[in-house]
């Protein structure tokens, strides 16, 4: 995560508001063993954190890469931003 550009955070609430959707279902391509989120008929990515369940305060982010250009929305533990977690809000 690393090269990736955080551009805006939500709580998960928040996003399924947004997108007006009910449910988020988090599942795994048991092919790469890699998972995703869906919403709606949507896709989104989740950070490797979701497959050994350590997300315990779960937020989405819209991530873009740098390098492409490329938007994506990535499911991912409060504070894990490319580097950076957050030890304390004061």
């Amino acid at each position: 995560m690393e090269n990736l550009k955080f551009l805006q955070t939500w709580s998960v609430k928040d996003f399924k508001n947004n997108q007006q959707v009910q449910e988020i279902e988090i599942k795994k391509n048991e092919s790469t063993g890699k998972c995703f989120f869906t919403y709606g008929f949507e896709t989104g990515a989740c950070s490797k954190r979701v497959a050994t369940g350590e997300v315990t305060l779960p937020v989405i982010s819209q991530v873009c890469v740098p390098m492409t250009g490329e938007m994506f929305f990535l499911l991912h533990q409060k504070g894990e931003t490319g580097g950076a977690t957050t030890l304390a809000k004061l």
